[in-house]
């Protein structure tokens, strides 16, 4: 007992006991509507006691038994059970107390008390008003049950989303690096062998961080380096790049390979198509409680990429799938030339 007593959300009951207790007015009105020769004080008593006993039977009384995971009530005869009895004791002990109180006070005014057709009216709306109580409880913890679940199915549908964009991506990046060392060993072996070393450096430090969902932003801006590194072999002076990371921010963990599709659409729109190359930069700064994170270029600018390519497009997924509308990417000109993309992440504490 102790232990059901512990898992009751007794705010939730709270809820539901000052629901009961709008309901049982709503059925005296209806009773004085009905009736408008006789006072409108015992029905409402009575309806009030019986209300709230047969709630505290059924409502309280069914973490005694067994519960069913979708309803949290009773399964069988005892779900069956706890509502009889919460009627038949509510009516009675509702009944007396009611009964009492209005014969203290005055409040029956001298109208007849113990009617037969008194007494099957009373029995009639109680049952009648037990069940439906009964029921309006059940399918709204059954509600409740099935949204918990869709709120479930949909957090694990975004994760897989998110394992699949993280599964394109990856060969993505790697078929263009492949496709610019084949370039390179064709005019200059050496480079080519040292773009092939950085490479493998590269691939083993992803192989480590694909094994957690998030990473550190030190880690992240450490395979920016050796991307950029690989970059710059087969770039040579037409590329220079800056990595701005505030020691405060080091440690702050951020989705894996968040920022490297970013820096690979500076280089491949931006900085290729310009003759004389130019400059990337990467930083993370705080403002206004969230995390900025900032890549920008100072190449030929959105004119060549509107922002909608396969590697921008996987991070605004990606975004949407972990954060939903708590972050945002916006891929904009630079007024000095080249372009921008800046994402708004919440700073977590």
């Amino acid at each position: 007992m102790n232990g059901a007593a512990s898992r009751i959300d007794w705010l939730a009951k709270l809820q539901h006991f000052l629901q009961v207790l709008a309901f049982c007015l709503a059925i005296a009105a209806i009773q004085y509507a009905f009736q408008p020769d006789r006072p409108y004080g015992p029905p409402a008593v009575h309806s009030l006691l019986i209300g709230s006993f047969i709630w505290a039977i059924v409502d309280i009384g069914r973490h005694l038994f067994p519960s069913s995971a979708d309803t949290g009530w009773p399964q069988g005869a005892a779900g069956v059970g706890i509502v009889v009895a919460g009627i038949a004791g509510g009516y009675t002990v509702g009944n007396f107390l009611g009964n009492q109180i209005c014969l203290d006070f005055g409040l029956y005014g001298g109208a007849p008390v113990n009617k037969e057709a008194d007494l099957r009216n009373s029995i009639l709306i109680t049952v009648m008003s037990g069940i439906v109580g009964s029921y309006y409880f059940y399918s709204a913890n059954r509600r409740a049950y099935l949204e918990r679940k869709m709120g479930e199915a949909h957090k694990h549908a975004n994760e897989a989303r998110l394992k699949l964009l993280e599964t394109q991506l990856e060969p993505h990046m790697l078929f263009n690096t492949l496709a610019n060392l084949r370039a390179l060993i064709g005019v200059d072996p050496h480079r080519a062998q040292g773009m092939l070393d950085h490479m493998i450096a590269y691939l083993r430090a992803t192989l480590d961080a694909s094994r957690a969902a998030t990473h550190s932003l030190q880690a992240e801006f450490d395979r920016l380096h050796d991307y950029l590194e690989l970059m710059a072999i087969r770039m040579g002076p037409r590329l220079s790049f800056e990595l701005d990371l505030p020691a405060d921010l080091a440690q702050h963990p951020v989705p894996a390979l968040l920022l490297q599709p970013l820096v690979e659409n500076s280089i491949q729109h931006g900085l290729e198509p310009k003759v004389q190359g130019g400059r990337v930069k990467v930083s993370a700064r705080r403002e206004d409680g969230q995390l900025l994170l900032e890549v920008s270029d100072t190449g030929v600018g959105p004119a060549v990429s509107d922002g909608k390519g396969f590697g921008t497009t996987q991070v605004r997924e990606r975004l949407a799938a972990l954060y939903g509308d708590r972050a945002s990417m916006d891929f904009a000109a630079r007024d000095t030339g080249g372009a921008r993309t800046l994402l708004r992440l919440p700073l977590q504490s």
